[in-house]
């Protein structure tokens, strides 16, 4: 039997109420805290969250808070779920609240502008020392909607200590709630992010009409992208063939659930990035880890078409029309040449 734990879920959105449900269900006491007091009232009298997860009924060990100093007290394990600009805001509330170490488990998925710090490094940036235990990433193909449904998931754990990885899969992992450990944490992190990128393009492609095929050959062109920044940073190109990589650009480039995903048809059809981002109501990552990526790709000298011209259509005021014929129609090359090189530089 494994030890049953008070873990708190930081972030009462879609994904960080999905996985309180799933903690919830392994049998652990879960405080799931939130800066709504209307919306943790409803958690707490009716056991719903019915404008992030409607239709989904709570276990009632999960509990719901609006004071952070409650939330952390007495927890080792704090899952920290909310949209990276908020990052380091929530942080340094914890820490002004917080007298212990914390392992804090980091399930969000982006980059930060500016300073290109992956999430795990924010967290490593913000927290003081003597108040982190560890940090674990969790990341992979995983819509929300579905978790709460408990539909089979499977997730990547990974950390610069695996024993912490580890213990984060024991915590997590059920019958569908399936749990992989990774020790290329660059590489989860850097494959989570980026993959918001492609599922824009992805969408905005879809919403220019242009199919299927289209979106195959933006995919397979996007891992390729992703891979080779991934591993200019450090990262295994191994990864990028695991759930974090191809598995997660497939279920958010594809799915309807994906909020990049729509948010990109949205601007193929014709909206602006402002009336997208309004009319969407939730925080669409791929949109800011875009200018990051975009950074990244001139500080590492890599070549990152897909990026670019989404970065063009967004800070610009790109035609997405024409941003995507020009993506279709570039310089022809090899198709193995990118996999040789990403190869290559692991010689």
């Amino acid at each position: 039997m494994e030890r049953k734990e008070k873990i708190t879920v930081v972030g009462a959105g879609s994904w960080g109420t999905a996985l309180a449900l799933v903690l919830a269900d392994n049998g652990h006491d879960v405080r799931l805290w939130g800066h709504n007091p209307k919306q943790i009232e409803e958690i707490n009298q009716l056991h719903t969250n019915k404008k992030y997860l409607p239709g989904v009924e709570l276990p009632n060990n999960i509990v719901g808070y609006n004071t952070l100093k409650d939330a952390l007290n007495e927890v080792e394990t704090c899952i920290l779920a909310v949209p990276t600009k908020a990052i380091r805001e929530v942080l340094n509330d914890m820490a002004n609240v917080r007298q212990e170490p914390l392992t804090i488990v980091h399930v969000s998925k982006g980059i930060e502008p500016d300073t290109l710090l992956r999430i795990s490094e924010m967290i490593e940036d913000e927290m003081p020392e003597h108040l982190l235990q560890d940090v674990v990433v969790l990341s992979g193909p995983s819509h929300a909607e579905e978790v709460s449904m408990r539909h089979i998931t499977t997730v990547t754990v990974s950390s610069k200590n695996i024993e912490a990885a580890e213990k984060v899969q024991d915590l997590f992992i059920n019958s569908y709630f399936r749990v992989y450990t990774n020790p290329d944490i660059i590489g989860v992190e850097i494959g989570g992010a980026l993959k918001n990128i492609i599922a824009l393009a992805a969408g905005i492609t879809d919403g220019l009409g242009y199919g299927d095929n289209a979106k195959a050959a933006l995919i397979t062109r996007g891992l390729a992208e992703i891979a080779r920044l991934g591993t200019k940073m450090g990262a295994s190109p191994l990864t990028f063939s695991g759930l974090t990589g191809i598995g997660d650009l497939i279920v958010t480039c594809t799915s309807v659930h994906s909020r990049n995903w729509r948010a990109g048809n949205l601007l193929g059809k014709g909206q602006k990035l402002e009336e997208v981002l309004e009319n969407m109501g939730m925080v669409v990552e791929g949109v800011r880890t875009t200018k990051a990526a975009y950074q990244l790709a001139e500080k590492y000298q890599v070549k990152m078409p897909i990026t670019t011209a989404l970065h063009n259509v967004l800070f610009q005021h790109a035609n997405p029309k024409d941003e995507v014929d020009a993506l279709m129609t570039r310089v022809k090359t090899h198709e193995m040449e990118d996999l040789a090189n990403v190869l290559s530089s692991e010689q």
